[in-house]
């Protein structure tokens, strides 16, 4: 199976590097000798060089035909991606622009993830940046496979040859140690337009190619159309009774009538029996093809399913290794519930361990506990549903996939999966006599989580234990999880990192579901300041036993009590990471039960609580 995505011919390109490398100079300058623009547009651009153009005076500026954002006309950098299209008489060209500053690397990454090639921009005067490596090492996660090292602006260092051979060089060992099969480098003064189109007197101890002409040469590998067949479902197409099709976009291998066919997922085995477009029938349809299958027979296919090659299927799995280059100003919380979207498949998904991340600096592996933005780094992570995938060195289409925050719907990461991990085909839930149902009868009672969530020393403890003190009067089996008592043995090794306080609470939760299927009735009092942790115990537990109490004090109340000298301490800095003062509290939207405590006393709240479980038939 291809590594590109190329399918028609056309060559997809980034230029990437650190701010002020010349990227949207090169561009245009190409777009320039290549007759790609317009007079009128030419025109404007020289009006418009006037006013924002940094070349000099009655010079045309052509990073301006890129920047077109007016932020980045004032600030003079690349903020979005610039695709451009352009062609000479030998190839047509797709080309993006994209921004060095570090801020934008999920833009980088965006163009990266459809390129062919990279243009990696050098500043001849600067040498080798920190945003060099970044993404050249993104460019070899995203199976790139051709490099060009444009050493840029070689009119700064008096088109020294001995400088463009030292920045070569260094970057050799970037390229070794990153994998490359290979890279051109070419030295070149892209605002005057010197190796681009034509070769540079300047620079007569250069005999390689102009870039263009390296362009036009690079040879693609094709499209494997003969590989094995992937074809992911995103939409069940049922116009009425007598049609049933299921519509998706080919992304590797062929298909036609008759070719027997079997879902990823189930196995279920059938044949094709119509290839259907809005033009009509198909008899064969390859890469990029957007059809409608009809199969011969009746069976279970819906959205994010995939249709494959009986001969050769992809993984399925729910835990599996991947690359991972963070996106967020919040950091990746390992533990933490986000979104996986893979192709038309949207999953909770969780980071189950960080490996390691990656000093750009030196390319060396480094112990981590988190991500933070722009950084890259190998994960564990494991999904709820199955995913189906192949390794993204074998297939982009399948193979990668986005993170979103489940709260604010922000891609915080992209990832491209290594491999599944086997080991976890080999653990089985293995079945009971006795069950969950069976327990709470014999009990006398419903099961239930009661989750107090509220800052430090808003009452959760307090108002917990005088719940529990009352359920136990009634007869009820309960237990009590304290934030304090568990870091006493349970979760001892934890700090108070956000990363830390995501996985406290989710250790909590696995506790709290096996309580609950005991049949017990438990009391969590935790600060669990993240809505999405609270979220994750929700759904650990069930919806249905996991009851959130909002115990709402004010932070000035909760500081003029401070019954454990604890806002005392974060206040003179003795305290990091505290709650309410320089860590965020995110307080519940739709609690069950919001207990103000200005409003009621502690007995008050319990009470409160009591009858609430009475109201729905969890205690008598």
């Amino acid at each position: 199976m291809a590594k590109t995505l190329n399918r028609d011919g056309v060559l997809r390109l980034i230029t990437c590097g650190s701010v002020d490398d010349g990227k949207s100079t090169l561009i245009g300058r190409l777009l320039h000798d290549s007759q790609a623009i317009m007079d009128d547009t030419l025109s404007t651009l020289a009006n418009d060089s006037r006013k924002h153009g940094t070349t000099g005076a009655g010079e045309i500026d052509y990073a301006l035909l890129l920047d077109g954002l007016e932020a980045e006309r004032e600030q003079g950098i690349t903020i979005d991606v610039a695709w451009r299209f352009f062609a000479t008489p030998r190839r047509r060209f797709i080309i993006a622009d994209t921004p060095g500053h570090e801020q934008y690397t999920r833009n980088m990454a965006t163009g990266a993830s459809t390129a062919d090639l990279a243009i990696i921009l050098v500043d001849a005067s600067k040498g080798l940046l920190p945003q060099t490596r970044r993404h050249s090492f993104i460019a070899s996660l995203m199976g790139i496979g051709h490099i060009v090292l444009a050493v840029n602006k070689m009119d700064l260092v008096g088109f020294d040859e001995a400088r463009f051979r030292a920045i070569v060089a260094d970057y050799a060992a970037i390229a070794e140690r990153l994998g490359f099969p290979g890279f051109t480098a070419i030295p070149m003064a892209a605002r005057d337009g010197l190796n681009l189109a034509t070769s540079a007197a300047e620079m007569p101890w250069y005999d390689g190619p102009t870039l263009i002409a390296h362009l036009e040469g690079v040879e693609l590998a094709a499209t494997d159309a003969s590989g094995p067949l992937r074809f992911p479902v995103q939409w069940v197409n049922r116009p009425d009774a007598h049609f049933r099709g299921y519509a998706g976009t080919i992304v590797a291998g062929q298909v036609r009538p008759g070719d027997p066919i079997v879902t990823a997922r189930s196995g279920k085995a059938t044949r094709v029996a119509r290839i259907v477009t809005v033009d009509g029938d198909l008899p064969h349809a390859g890469p990029e093809a957007a059809v409608t299958l009809v199969l011969e027979d009746e069976i279970d296919i819906s959205r994010g399913d995939m249709l494959v090659s009986p001969e050769d299927r992809p993984a399925v799995a729910q835990q599996f290794a991947a690359d991972l280059l963070w996106l967020d100003e919040d950091a990746l919380k390992p533990g933490r519930s986000y979104l996986l979207k893979s192709g038309p498949l949207t999953t909770p998904a969780s980071v189950t361990l960080l490996k390691h991340r990656i000093d750009i600096n030196t390319l060396d592996e480094r112990p981590a506990r988190t991500l933070a933005m722009n950084e890259i780094g190998l994960a564990n992570l494991e999904t709820t549903a199955p995913l189906l995938f192949d390794p993204y060195g074998e297939c982009r289409d399948t193979g990668g996939f986005i993170l979103i925050d489940r709260y604010t719907n922000n891609t915080v990461g992209a990832g491209m999966i290594r491999h599944a991990l086997r080991r976890a085909s080999n653990i089985h839930l293995q079945p009971m006599t006795v069950t969950q149902a069976q327990r709470s009868a014999l009990n006398g009672h419903q099961p239930a989580v009661i989750w107090f969530t509220g800052l430090s020393g808003s009452g959760k403890s307090t108002i917990a234990n005088l719940v529990e003190a009352r359920l136990a009067a009634l007869s009820c089996h309960t237990y009590a999880l304290d934030g304090d008592n568990v870091r006493h043995g349970l979760n001892r090794d934890l700090g108070f990192t956000d990363a830390d306080r995501v996985e406290n609470i989710r250790r909590i939760g696995e506790v709290a579901k096996l309580m609950a299927d005991a049949g017990l009735i438990i009391t969590c009092s935790f600060i669990s300041p993240f809505r999405s942790e609270r979220e994750m115990a929700r759904q650990l537990v069930g919806a249905e036993r996991f009851i959130e109490v909002f115990v709402d004090t004010p932070l000035s109340l909760c500081q003029a009590r401070d019954p454990k000298g604890l806002y005392a301490k974060a206040a003179s800095g003795e305290l990091r990471n505290f709650t309410g003062i320089d860590s965020p509290y995110e307080a519940p939207e739709a609690p069950q039960l919001h207990i103000k405590t200005q409003d009621m006393s502690e007995a008050d709240a319990a009470e409160a609580i009591i009858t609430w479980l009475r109201a729905r038939d969890i205690i008598g």
